[in-house]
């Protein structure tokens, strides 16, 4: 029996493949299939404001002009990811393990539920998992705190400009200092600096209010794994450990836990520890 194995990831928002320039080559080098996917509406996939990068910035101009990847939608992402894990499985005889990151997590369980027969396994990397019915929106709004990160990078009304839109070309420094602590609190200025020129400042705002769909029946007979992040600072500890239990509750099944101390991105802080994880599961 063949041992090697079909990964396919899924980044998280404002983000794209290269979130998985580290993980990628460690897990190919034991032999594994990978497959880093670009979502619909991110990466190559994107479309920026002009007012992005118009310069002198105007603010103003940058909170109301309407996004162009506003009209994405879950479908989309969806069926993108099939695509790409019906794919994987025909060359590797095999069912793709699932990895997303953050909000990638709602296109995990939309996959997951929809083509469970094909999943191996799935894993949120500090991801949106959400028990049936629940979006995204909702569990961040749940018990949220004054002092939250997030909150205080958005620079648009979401529906306003149809997106969640960051300032990823700012030149303030104290807002890039912000942007660093919530996302990479745990990497070194130069990596930071790397890495986040290639994000994408428009998240389409439509996939965030989408309920998930999961049920016991489809999504709770795949395997699932849940990697938590204990410095996390756009999705704090008690919110991933909130949704892993209402999940378990919603689909009767145990979620497998793992730990990390790190940010919202180990796979550019501890990305050793992240791959000896995934080539476990």
């Amino acid at each position: 029996m063949s041992t090697r194995k079909g990964y396919v990831f899924i980044h998280g928002a404002w983000h794209n493949s290269e979130t998985w320039a580290e993980i990628k080559p460690r897990l190919e080098r034991q032999g594994h299939l990978v497959q880093a996917v670009d979502l619909p509406g991110a990466g190559p996939n994107a479309s920026e404001p002009a007012s992005l990068t118009r310069r002198p910035f105007d603010a103003d101009a940058f909170a109301t002009e309407p996004s162009p990847n506003a009209d994405v939608t879950q479908r989309e992402r969806t069926d993108a990811v099939i695509k790409v894990v019906r794919d994987i499985n025909s060359q590797t005889g095999g069912k793709t393990i699932l990895v997303g990151h953050s909000l990638g997590g709602l296109t995990v369980s939309h996959v997951a539920e929809e083509i469970p027969e094909e999943i191996g396994a799935v894993v949120y990397l500090t991801a949106m998992m959400l028990p049936n019915g629940m979006s995204a929106l909702e569990v961040s709004k749940r018990d949220a705190k004054p002092d939250e990160m997030l909150p205080s990078l958005i620079c648009a009304n979401p529906s306003v400009v149809g997106a969640m839109r960051l300032n990823t070309r700012s030149e303030d420094e104290g807002y890039r200092a912000r942007m660093k602590e919530c996302f990479y609190g745990d990497v070194d200025q130069e990596t930071f600096d790397r890495v986040s020129k290639s994000l994408h400042c428009d998240e389409p705002a439509g996939v965030r209010i989408e309920p998930s769909p999961i049920t016991a029946g489809n999504f709770g007979t795949v395997p699932r794994h849940y990697i938590e992040c204990l410095e996390d600072n756009a999705i704090p500890i008690y919110r991933q450990r909130f949704m892993i239990q209402a999940v378990d509750a919603n689909v009767r099944s145990k979620t497998t836990v793992h730990t990390l101390e790190s940010s919202h991105s180990p796979f550019a802080s501890m990305p050793d520890e992240l791959g000896e994880i995934l080539l476990n599961i």
